[in-house]
């Protein structure tokens, strides 16, 4: 997880950061430079850890955020809905359950009998406190 968010912000540094010039009110061509430069970062592998535990969730949140505020110049009295509203950025945890809901709907129209079987949780034992795919939704 140190190593991706590592990488993240050397290439939020080397496209966004770069440029010097860090604007107070948001504009459309600043929100669509963290939609094309951010979000991509994150959303890699979001089928894998969007079931492992809240903390790295919570990691990619606070890394978001971070980036977001550094762009855009925001004190610190803004809170990170308000930023996250006016830059139209979905949430993480929004986002991890927007790509589940699409997971499951391929899963419930797949031709292979046993990719349907995955979603039935009429049998689930529990050994671990691990979140399963279907729970995201």
């Amino acid at each position: 997880m140190q190593e991706k968010t590592r990488r993240a912000w050397t290439k939020i540094q080397e496209n966004v950061l770069a440029h010097g010039k860090k604007i107070g009110p948001v504009d459309t061509q600043q929100a669509d430079a963290v939609q094309t430069v951010l979000k991509p970062v994150w959303l890699y592998g979001i089928q894998l850890w969007g079931c492992t535990e809240q903390s790295n969730t919570d990691i990619i949140q606070r890394f978001q955020n971070k980036v977001l505020r550094n762009i855009v110049d925001t004190p610190w009295y803004i809170r990170n809905a308000d930023l996250h509203r006016d830059l139209q950025m979905e949430m993480v945890t929004s986002e991890i359950g927007k790509f589940a809901k699409k997971h499951e709907e391929r899963l419930l129209y797949h031709v292979n009998v046993e990719a349907i079987q995955l979603l039935d949780s009429s049998e689930l034992v529990r050994r671990l406190k691990r979140k399963k795919p279907f729970e995201l939704v």
